[in-house]
């Protein structure tokens, strides 16, 4: 691969150290092109890219990648757990609380990690995860089905 090359799904798996398989190449592209999914949805939208998969090999799949850092995790509230694949830049996000819709905001302020506290403890803070909490535009508006 050249310098000027965007490196494929397939690469990126193997830059991780992680085995290719179709079913990993399409969890991660589902998760991608998705929004903030939940479990069942990546399962649905895998199964339309390559045929069955089970929801046990889903959650085999996201915890490697998670772990990789090809994936984000996140757990709005009681939401059940989504995924994302924008991983590396310690966004924010912002969540409805009457649709559970989740949303993307940029850092707080300034660079990673945002915001810190008044006292770190001793820590070495690489990482702030903020969640906003209001209506979205959808709900505010009374269109929310």
């Amino acid at each position: 691969m050249t310098a000027s090359q965007t490196p494929t799904t397939a690469d990126e798996l193997r830059g991780a150290g992680l085995r290719v398989t179709a079913a990993r190449v399409a969890l991660l592209q589902t998760v991608r092109d998705g929004d903030h999914l939940d479990v069942e949805a990546i399962a649905a939208g895998v199964r339309e890219r390559v045929g069955h998969i089970s929801l046990q090999a889903v959650y085999e799949a996201l915890h490697a990648l998670t772990a990789a850092g090809l994936v984000r995790r996140i757990e709005p509230g009681d939401s059940p757990a989504r995924f994302e694949g924008r991983v590396g830049d310690n966004h924010h996000h912002l969540v409805c609380r009457n649709c559970g819709a989740v949303k993307d905001v940029d850092c707080a302020v300034g660079h990673p990690p945002c915001l810190e506290p008044v006292d770190e403890a001793g820590y070495l803070i690489d990482e702030a995860d903020v969640t906003f909490w209001g209506l979205c535009p959808r709900c505010r508006t009374g269109k929310d089905g």
